[in-house]
């Protein structure tokens, strides 16, 4: 019922499709806002649950509880305000403006249920994964780490052949390969050794000694999209932890045994992972018209809207969002995807009430690296009067943790943070440091 005289007001619906950096923290911040037009929001995620995707790399090495870690999409949308849809993006039909998901699949993967949402306002934030870039063998030998059920999978084949070698005399090394020295190559591979430190003190000495790590980046240097110190310090690390860099010499192709490099060196490892290369999920491309690059990320303006549709926006990896004067789309980091996701909280409800769109601007804030708990190395960008540079040891692990927090800050709010961050020390008291069941 309304007063005599009131008008009832539709709320504006936005589909916000991915529950990832961006997606969450765009459900979050729009739900949690004051004034503006009201919004009917609904978020879509193919999982019931999201693990901070930087972090995934513990995941796969066995060092992150995602028990604890995990925010339940359902029980945070009850909390905030907003709608939590289980789905994968199937299709769009931009004439009515409905978007069609694949809400449960089989074992074979195929859909069993799929529903129909209709919107507002779309806002796609996918995400990315690893670009296998046609090379043979990848898709059947190669394990990826981009979302935590990947991760945790290879963990597991991890854990198994840990057993394995220490159950067999005849096979003395874990051989692993990682193919790409991005952050998430480079994490991984400090991640794994501090892994299985930990586990050497749980009964399993030596462990550590035995493995045989190489780290395979076809860029001349690991981290090359960060400053050339940050990369050179990194290196010397992992080859203080006996990880084997070989840069500058791309796969040309992956096997059962190994992998074979482009110059013909082989490599052998039971164990692979390939962290290589940046695309945006295959339904983006060309999907009803939308304007895509190459790696299928869905160009945008300086606003971030589509650039065939002012109704539908991308945010985070999914983008492709080229500053003026730059010849380079913005990079696929979180970083990005959460100043994007601030950006269009603010800016999509003056957007709705007739406003024009506020053009993005990315600020440089630095970049950083994590090797385990061994060492941390990045740099920071200029804050205020501080002038930045390169950091490394406890300080740079401290910044690299402080991300993290931040972005719980961002999604929990200052209140339960402190609840949560009391919850984690009573879970590294009470549990092992490293998965070994």
């Amino acid at each position: 019922m309304t007063n005599k005289g009131s008008v009832a007001v539709t709320p504006r619906r936005v589909v916000i499709v991915g529950g990832g950096a961006a997606g969450l923290d765009l459900a979050t911040r729009l739900s949690g806002r004051r004034g503006g037009p009201r919004l009917d929001i609904t978020l879509v995620d193919r999982s019931g649950s999201y693990v901070w995707k930087p972090r995934l790399h513990e995941v796969a090495a066995g060092t992150l509880d995602t028990a604890t870690e995990q925010v339940s999409y359902l029980a945070h949308a009850r909390r905030h305000g907003f709608t939590f849809w289980p789905g994968m993006l199937r299709a769009l039909d931009r004439e009515h403006r409905q978007v069609t998901l694949g809400t449960l699949q089989n074992e074979r993967g195929e859909d069993t249920v799929t529903t129909r949402l209709p919107y507002d306002i779309l806002v796609l934030a996918i995400g990315s994964h690893a670009d296998d870039f046609r090379t043979p063998g990848v898709t059947e030998h190669c394990r990826f780490i981009d979302s935590r059920d990947q991760a945790e999978a290879f963990n597991v084949a991890l854990r198994e052949e840990v057993i394995r070698i220490l159950a067999a005399p005849d096979k003395p090394e874990l051989t692993l390969a990682v193919v790409g020295a991005g952050a998430t190559g480079t994490e991984l591979a400090g991640e794994i050794n501090h892994a299985l430190d930990l586990a050497s003190g749980y009964g399993l000495p030596g462990l550590r000694a035995r493995l045989r790590l190489t780290l395979i980046e076809a860029a001349p240097r690991i981290l090359p999209a960060l400053p050339e110190r940050v990369s050179t310090a990194a290196g010397a690390a992992l080859g203080r932890l006996g990880v084997e860099v070989l840069t500058g010499d791309p796969v040309a192709s992956v096997d059962a045994g190994g992998l074979t490099l482009r110059s013909g060196r082989r490599v052998e490892a039971t164990l692979k992972v390939w962290a290589a290369g940046i695309r945006a999920p295959a339904v983006l491309a060309g999907i009803d018209g939308l304007a895509t690059d190459r790696a299928n990320r869905l160009v945008v303006t300086p606003g971030l809207q589509t650039t065939a549709d002012e109704h539908i926006f991308a945010l985070g990896d999914c983008a492709a969002l080229t500053p003026p004067g730059s010849e380079r789309p913005l990079p696929a980091t979180a970083q990005v995807a959460h100043q994007q996701a601030a950006h269009l909280a603010k800016t999509l409800p003056e957007f709705l009430n007739g406003s024009p769109l506020t053009p993005f601007r990315y600020k440089e804030r630095g970049s950083l690296v994590s090797l385990g708990g061994y060492d941390a190395f990045g740099s920071l960008g200029r804050l205020g009067v501080l002038p930045g540079g390169f950091i490394e040891g406890r300080f740079a692990q401290f910044s690299y943790n402080m991300l993290y927090r931040q972005y719980q800050l961002v999604v929990h709010g200052p209140w339960r943070v402190p609840l949560i961050w009391a919850a984690e020390g009573l879970q590294r008291l009470a549990k092992p440091s490293v998965r070994l069941s």
